[in-house]
């Protein structure tokens, strides 16, 4: 059967691999319809993922088609994946958040993903939804800036400011609105901006022609954000998070910096924050996001940047490399 394979960094082609007959015990057999590419499956083409080894296929953003029912699954049913694995013993699983799991191996990315023309993929990691195809391919990517929300505890109460408007920025845009907080969009780019407006956003701040300590003062009447969700992973950003947070706020952490960040730690103390991580996702995170998007609450048309077949994804992959900034989401299309 098809499946796109990374090779090496920079080398990607469509390949055949053995047909997956049947799922494996526990496990249901889905028909792949649509995968997403993240900012991981980037960092892999460039060889810059040291969680990867060669060859990968890639994929954990999934849209799927159950092949043969399992119990409350009927075959045709549209469904989506959690791409993750845990142990069940380490201590994030002991503590019941098995989202942080010490083990974890996700699709496409420890092991081979998603991209292919079938998967099999454990029961319990299936989620049903009124869903398009489409959207069910966003609802894992949203599922992490969802759990970002979560980790900061955004409520109607707060005013929560996001840096980055890519695919993840955006998932924590849209779920801390959907949570009734008023949230303020940082980017450098316009159009990411506006699709950042239209996920639920009340204030965007552009800081290559805004000043953005003034600007967050002017919003929140000289308080600082009550939250800050870092979704783009610079030592500036990262340091700007603590800086402009209130008093006792919540600053959250989804990326990864490149380098070192150096920190003031003055402001941990006298500001007396609560400084948190935020990886990958819990259930709830995926059923607070099929909510979110069976209420039509995030702009899924403005978010997909483009739909490519798999013979076109090595030539998209390479493109995304030499211009980030032009693709918000890209998904590939194994079958509709």
């Amino acid at each position: 059967m098809k499946a796109f394979q990374i090779q090496a960094p920079r080398t990607a082609a469509v390949i055949d691999i053995p047909h997956l007959g049947e799922a494996g015990m526990g496990e249901v057999l889905l028909k792949v319809n649509l995968v997403g590419m993240c900012g991981t499956d980037l960092s892999t083409y460039r060889g810059a993922n040291a969680m990867v080894g060669f060859p990968r296929i890639p994929g954990h953003e999934v849209a799927a088609t159950v092949v043969e029912g399992v119990g409350d699954l009927t075959a045709g049913t549209a469904v989506t994946v959690s791409p993750y694995t845990q142990c069940g013993t380490c201590p994030s699983c002991r503590r019941g958040r098995p989202n942080a799991c010490q083990h974890n191996e996700t699709m496409g990315v420890q092991r081979d993903g998603a991209m292919t023309e079938y998967i099999s993929v454990p029961h319990g990691r299936i989620y049903a939804a009124n869903l398009s195809l489409k959207e069910l391919c966003l609802v894992e990517p949203l599922t992490v800036g969802a759990h970002a929300a979560a980790r900061g505890r955004a409520t109607a109460d707060d005013t929560v400011a996001v840096f980055g408007c890519g695919g993840i920025g955006l998932g924590a845009i849209a779920s801390a609105a959907f949570r009734g907080a008023s949230v303020i969009a940082i980017d450098m780019d316009d159009r990411k901006l506006e699709v950042a407006r239209k996920a639920g956003a009340s204030f965007l701040i552009n800081t290559a022609r805004q000043n953005l300590h003034q600007r967050l003062q002017e919003i929140t009447e000289g308080n600082g954000p009550d939250v800050v969700i870092e979704a783009i992973g610079l030592p500036l950003t990262f340091r700007a998070a603590v800086e402009e947070v209130a008093f006792t706020g919540r600053v959250v952490y989804i990326g990864y910096a490149k380098e070192p960040v150096s920190y003031e730690t003055r402001l941990f103390v006298q500001k007396e924050l609560d400084i948190l991580g935020s990886r990958n996702a819990l259930p709830e995170d995926f059923r607070d996001v099929i909510r979110m998007l069976e209420a039509g609450r995030f702009p899924v048309t403005e978010a997909v940047s483009a739909i490519v077949s798999p013979e076109e994804a090595a030539a998209t992959l390479a493109e995304w490399s030499e211009n980030p900034g032009r693709f918000t989401k890209i998904q590939v299309e194994f079958s509709a």
